[in-house]
């Protein structure tokens, strides 16, 4: 699998995650009084943030992102939804044959 196709995977993941944190752990924490949601959803993103960082890494020196890209890929991910948006630009790269998949 190439790491861009890995890159794809970890990112789609890692912005579900961050829904669930923002908009499902959060509100029982402060609504419902239940903080451990936090903490169980707060350290999966967490790890899945750092496996999202390598891979955005790697998928930079593979698939030949641009820093420019590269850079919007992260801001992306630091924006609920925007990992979404990142994955529709993949898409796109991909339909445009600028990126091969081995």
């Amino acid at each position: 699998m190439s790491e861009f196709i890995r890159f794809k995977i970890i990112n789609k993941i890692e912005g579900y995650s961050y829904l669930i944190l923002l908009f499902i752990a959060m509100p029982l924490k402060y609504f419902a009084g239940f903080p451990i949601a936090t903490k169980v959803a707060g350290m999966a993103h967490g790890v899945l943030f750092i496996a999202f960082v390598y891979q955005l890494f790697r998928a930079h020196k593979e698939s030949g992102f641009t820093l420019k890209e590269s850079t919007r890929y992260f801001i992306l991910s630091l924006l609920p939804f925007g990992s979404f948006y990142t994955d529709k630009e993949l898409n796109q790269k991909i339909e445009a044959n600028k990126i091969l998949i081995s």
